[in-house]
């Protein structure tokens, strides 16, 4: 059986110089905190899949997507090699009554 590894989208969501993790709950990592995404699914576009995660798991919608940095993580104990492509985006909804940004 030949085994490919699989493509992840993590999706770095910045507002106000935070960003937004979540606790992971699913048997891959779980218990570790990671930023919204999950699986490039074929004939998805990156920003399709950036959306549709970040929609999926926050209910935000997302705006300003750009290509971030990569890592390619190969974990031994889960059997598992993927390759994960960062998108940088802004939350929709970016506009604070705070200060206007």
């Amino acid at each position: 059986m030949n085994k490919f590894p699989r493509v992840g989208i993590g999706v770095i969501i910045m507002q106000h110089e935070k960003v937004l993790m979540g606790q992971r709950i699913g048997s891959h990592g779980a218990k570790t905190w990671s930023f919204p995404g999950g699986h490039l699914e074929f004939g998805e576009s990156l920003e399709s899949c950036a959306k549709r995660e970040v929609k999926e798991e926050t209910g935000m919608d997302i705006s300003d997507i750009a290509l971030g940095a990569f890592t390619n993580d190969i974990f031994e104990k889960e059997d598992k090699h993927y390759i994960t492509l960062y998108l940088i985006a802004k939350n929709h909804f970016g506009r604070t009554k705070n200060n206007g940004t």
